[in-house]
């Protein structure tokens, strides 16, 4: 009986362990359970966040839909941006959200942008800003007769570049067709551009397969840069905002830092990064030859020469690049790749080689990757179409202690006026229409300009390099208008456009702000603040205040470049 007691008692000891066995399993699985359930909670919660920022901070870049449309008449389309997209913007600026790594899109042949779907694009891009009444007064401003002026007819050689002949196409094919039998005919063989990312070159005679940038290059004339009206502008600067970015290497010449991109169709684009937030205004005590350059003033000054109708300004478009793949990556610039680094915010910068503003402690930087950046339409190489530089008479001293000639003398005009080319023709009225540019955008920095020299002394003055324009809004630079103010002379078609502008159904601030929404990086901020914007008109109205004491004061002060049936029908109060 004993014996039998001890046998049932650890049976019954036996059965409680596995009992407990039992129990601990099934508590192990529901932990194991519990714990999967969670990590699948925070995934799915890490990837609803991921998709949410991504949607709150990316400019859209690579749709179609977010590209600017230079043609104001049938491509208007400005942005309105919302309360909500304005806090994203601002949140962005204070460092708020960061490039999207492995969530941004890839387009046009792999480039990284930053861009969202095409719906999304176009709610951020928005439409054009119009008037209470419906009306766009860009629009309106650019139906305007004044804007809509006849054109000379054009001659053969007033034409800046031209397409081969047949017979000059045939030479050249027999030609290079001589050249390619005399290379290698081993079947691995590749032509250096595939091989280094370009597309194959099938252009013909047919307008129709040049790329963007060769149809601009076509287009230039003796009597402006390009057509207002032509459909391919919307078409070059689509083509700036999204083209791949094949190679970057920094531009020689000059004191700042700006870069060459090139594209795969053989484009190129002069880069201009942002140095400082649009709202910065310069420092009162910088000389103008110290001021940073501005990406955002380059693409507003092309924005206000085709306002004024002056269309001397190669086009200009806002991007957002990833520094990373789209400059250090591909730059073929040893010295420029040396300069990049990590800054201890976590952020990739680089500095380049230059004269001012070339060090670790005035750095170019992205937001960790993201940077604002200008793209400049590159004018035709010089081995095509070379360009005389000419030195502006009020060309200031760039001297901290000494004053130029014409800030001495009240009567420097008189001189001027004798000496070629602004003796005759209308070099004269050109460099007071390219004052009037300089003084509405508080540019200081005009000590030169360049003509092409295949037209000689008739033709138009480029308008180039306007980084360190819209500098400071809450300060005008009255000396600026010199040319103005000591020659009494101005062209009469700019008087009445500056007349029609100072107009409160045309007021210059609007147009402006309406002919910016177009830039894409007007869906991350407004290009130039309010008070930038109230600057131009309170500077227009300092313009014609100047034109006035003029008339008041002299007979022959309007040079008169309308035809006289022009005239008759716009009056001289438009």
């Amino acid at each position: 009986m004993k014996r039998r007691g001890v046998g049932e008692r650890g049976g019954l000891e036996g059965k409680e362990t596995m009992v407990r066995l039992n129990l601990r399993r099934s508590t192990r699985s529901i932990y194991l359970g519990l714990a999967c359930v969670s990590l699948t909670l925070h995934l799915l919660l890490a990837l609803f966040c991921l998709s949410v920022l991504q949607s709150a901070c990316v400019l859209p870049t690579s749709s179609s839909s977010a590209v600017p449309r230079i043609d104001p008449v049938s491509h208007a389309s400005s942005s309105s941006s919302s309360a909500a997209s304005n806090k994203q913007a601002d949140s962005r600026r204070r460092g708020g959200c960061h490039e999207p790594g492995v969530g941004a899109t890839l387009d046009h042949g792999g480039n990284d942008s930053f861009g969202e779907d095409p719906e999304k694009a176009k709610k951020l891009m928005g439409k054009a800003r119009q008037t209470e009444s419906g009306r766009s007064k860009l629009q309106e401003l650019f139906r305007h007769p004044l804007y809509n002026l006849p054109r000379p007819k054009l001659q053969e050689d007033d034409w800046l570049l031209r397409l081969k002949t047949d017979a000059e196409a045939e030479d050249v094919e027999k030609e290079e067709k001589a050249n390619r039998d005399s290379d290698t005919s081993d079947s691995d063989w590749q032509s250096a551009s595939e091989e280094e990312g370009y597309d194959k070159v099938t252009w013909t005679r047919d307008e129709e397969t040049h790329p963007p940038w060769l149809r601009f290059h076509l287009g230039i004339s003796r009597w402006e840069l390009y057509d207002r009206k032509d459909l391919n502008l919307a078409q070059l600067t689509h083509y700036l905002a999204t083209q791949r970015i094949l190679g970057a290497v920094q531009k020689k010449g000059g004191t700042q830092l700006k870069l060459l991109v090139s594209f795969p169709n053989y484009g190129q684009a002069l880069l201009k990064p942002m140095r400082q937030s649009r709202d910065a205004e310069t420092d009162v005590n910088l000389f103008y030859f110290s001021d940073f350059e501005r990406h955002n003033a380059e693409i507003a000054a092309f924005h206000l020469d085709r306002v004024l109708g002056f269309n001397r300004i190669p086009p200009v478009v806002g991007r957002l690049i990833n520094v990373t793949t789209e400059i250090r990556d591909v730059t073929t610039d040893e010295r420029l790749s040396r300069t990049f680094f990590t800054s201890p915010a976590g952020n990739v910068c680089f500095y380049g080689r230059c004269e001012y503003y070339c060090s670790t402690e005035h750095p170019v930087c992205g937001q960790p990757h993201a940077l604002e950046v200008s793209l400049a339409t590159m004018l035709p190489d010089l081995s095509l179409a070379p360009r005389r530089s000419w030195r502006s008479p009020w060309r200031r001293s760039y001297s901290r202690t000494k004053l130029a000639k014409w800030e001495k003398d009240a009567a420097y005009c008189d001189t001027v006026k004798k000496t070629p080319p602004y003796n005759r023709g209308s070099r004269l009225v050109d460099l007071i229409d390219m004052a009037v540019l300089d003084f509405l955008m508080s540019n200081m920095d005009r000590h030169h300009y360049e003509t092409f020299e295949e037209f000689g002394n008739e033709t138009f003055l480029l308008h180039l390099d306007h980084g360190r324009a819209f500098g400071r809004h809450s300060q005008d630079e009255p000396s600026v208008l010199a040319p103005l103010v000591q020659c009494c002379r101005i062209r009469r078609s700019t008087l009445l456009r500056l007349r029609l502008l100072s107009r409160p159904d045309f007021r210059l601030s609007d147009v402006m702000r309406e002919s910016l929404a177009q830039d894409p990086l007007s869906a991350v901020a407004p290009l130039l603040s309010e008070p930038h914007l109230a600057a131009l008109d309170r500077r227009l109205a300092t313009v014609l205040a100047a034109v006035q004491t003029c008339q008041d004061g002299n007979e022959d002060v309007v040079y008169d470049d309308l035809d006289k049936r022009d005239g008759q029908q716009l009056g001289e109060n438009p």
